[in-house]
């Protein structure tokens, strides 16, 4: 019930008429009361608004005529905040590309950036481990951040040039 009240008003963002909310709802209700358990569902916000997507779904495809706004609205709306797998794919290249930059700086920079931002240490823990001041620490980290964003940057700047002379190659024949 605590998540009824967004799942009303994204039925009703997506022109569904009064009646038929109420009906959803209540069908949506059913269809968890009739589980054996609920202990398999980690995301009750999302478990229950997916039951009510679907739902509604079905009764569209039912209707004679349906608006491709209304279709729309509800393939681009999502009750599950999880990145996309497209989205987490990305994002464990991006970790990968990272380490790998990290893991090209100099030995001590290298050792100090990753102790600061991958294990999350304080400067003060740091210096204290490797009997440095927070200074050198503080600075090994900028340096080590600044050499990584140049060099991802530059990385991106070949693959973009790379990408314009396929272009070009291409748009010649």
């Amino acid at each position: 019930m605590p998540h009824e009240a967004a799942v009303r008003l994204w039925l009703g963002r997506s022109r569904a008429a009064p009646d038929d909310i109420d009906e959803l709802i209540q069908e949506a209700y059913c269809r968890l009361a009739m589980l054996d358990s609920v202990e398999h569902i980690g995301r009750p916000d999302a478990y229950f608004f997916s039951i009510v997507r679907n739902l509604y779904v079905r009764r569209l495809k039912r209707a004679r005529v349906v608006p491709i706004e209304t279709i729309a609205a509800i393939e681009s709306h999502s009750a599950d905040d999880a990145p996309s797998p497209e989205r987490e794919a990305g994002g464990r290249l991006e970790v990968e590309r990272v380490l790998g930059l990290i893991a090209r700086l100099p030995e001590r920079c290298r050792q100090i950036v990753q102790m600061r931002r991958i294990e999350g240490l304080s400067q003060k823990e740091i210096a204290a481990r490797l009997g440095v001041t927070e200074k050198v620490v503080e600075k090994q980290v900028w340096q080590g951040v600044k050499a990584i964003q140049a060099s991802w940057q530059a990385a991106d700047a070949e693959a973009e040039a790379r990408m314009d002379q396929a272009e070009r190659t291409r748009t010649s024949r």
